[in-house]
């Protein structure tokens, strides 16, 4: 996409309805990788709101994205009333274009969006403590339990088979046969590693269409930095970046956090004894996800949450592996084998969880499993 400068971000925002003039500042803010966003003021400097360039080479269909947004922010405004809570920061807020639409496109193809900046707030990039996750949990969990009686198939899928791991198995094998790097010979014990599990690619899907766990409205991307947490109280208050809200599973969301936080290392750590999967640091957060999703769960779907972490766990080593047989085009590298060594990392937590696997099962089902 073309490089955004001060004059394009100026237009970008003239288009939306901010209640008056604003002041654009073309340097980015935040932490995000796939979007551009940067904070424009109002002249008088009263307030203020982000401002958003969508990846259109991510998110091809930015007008159904929005419809998603839009869509599920007016469910979480209506519960979060209900609920006597404060919609002004519990949910983000979608600032219209001058016009009333949901997004804008500029001359050049670009999609553009905008929201209140929820003031006050930090965004942890990293689990600091217990009671961050717990904190994290509580809140993801508050907002699948808002959700559970959204149309979750009304939504549109932003990234198709976004979370589809027979597709992701599929699409290694793929790579594998077509070994365009000539590196399949390198990667022998990561090849039966994904190949003795194979089975366990369709475990969760399997009870979907079996009616044994339900369609849900996911986040899909549940990173503890997706988590808004007030200031002032340190309570979670606000799930963000919605772009990847779409039809999915519970397990999903919760398997996510749990790859990302549940653990003392680097996704990219080369030394796989460094590499530690945290069983408590899953209960903390188990325990937290389900003090507010669970009243709207079942058994079965309680027991998938587990199915969750190991395949999320997973999905995301072979989708790795599988960029690494291809040449490295998907994920960023800063070094050789750098995909190598993310995939080998979650393939050693992968283990660690099977290990433990029963008692994973037990904590999120209690004599149940």
């Amino acid at each position: 996409m073309k490089s955004v400068t001060l004059s394009l971000l100026q237009s970008a925002a003239n288009a939306f309805d901010f209640g008056g003039p604003v002041l654009c500042d073309a340097h980015h803010y935040g932490e995000g990788h796939i979007n551009d966003t940067f904070v424009v003021w109002r002249e008088d400097h009263s307030k203020r709101f982000i401002l958003q360039r969508i990846n259109t080479d991510t998110f091809t269909n930015p007008v159904g994205l929005m419809e998603n947004v839009c869509g599920v922010t007016r469910h979480l405004r209506a519960k979060i009333l209900a609920e006597g809570g404060d919609p002004a920061r519990e949910t983000l807020n979608v600032i219209p274009t001058l016009s009333g639409s949901t997004c804008y496109l500029d001359a050049d193809g670009g999609a553009w969006r905008a929201y209140d900046f929820v003031e006050d707030t930090i965004c942890l990039q990293q689990v600091g403590s217990e009671t961050d996750f717990r904190t994290v949990a509580e809140t993801l969990g508050k907002f699948q339990n808002q959700l559970a009686d959204y149309p979750a198939s009304t939504l549109h899928e932003t990234i198709a088979r976004f979370h589809d791991t027979p597709n992701r198995y599929a699409n290694f094998e793929k790579a594998l046969a077509a070994d365009a790097l000539d590196r399949a010979k390198n990667i022998t014990s990561e090849i039966e590693f994904i190949h003795a599990r194979e089975q366990d690619c369709h475990v969760l899907l399997d009870q979907l269409a079996a009616g044994e766990i339900p369609l849900r409205v996911t986040h899909n991307d549940t990173k503890i930095n997706n988590v808004l947490i007030d200031a002032a109280t340190g309570k979670g208050i606000c799930v963000i970046d919605l772009d990847t809200v779409m039809p999915g599973l519970s397990a999903y969301d919760f398997g996510d956090s749990i790859r990302t936080g549940a653990n003392d290392c680097a996704e990219d750590e080369p030394d796989q004894s460094k590499v530690h999967f945290d069983l408590h640091l899953y209960e903390v957060f188990a325990k937290g996800y389900l003090s507010t999703a669970g009243a709207s769960m079942s058994m079965a779907e309680k027991k998938s949450l587990a199915w969750g972490a190991r395949l999320m766990t997973l999905e995301c080593g072979i989708r790795f592996l599988t960029d690494y047989l291809e040449g490295d085009h998907y994920f960023h590298i800063a070094r050789p084998d750098h995909n190598l060594d993310r995939a080998r990392t979650q393939f050693t937590l992968v283990r660690q969880m099977e290990e433990v696997f029963d008692q994973m099962l037990e904590i999120v089902c209690p004599n149940n499993h």
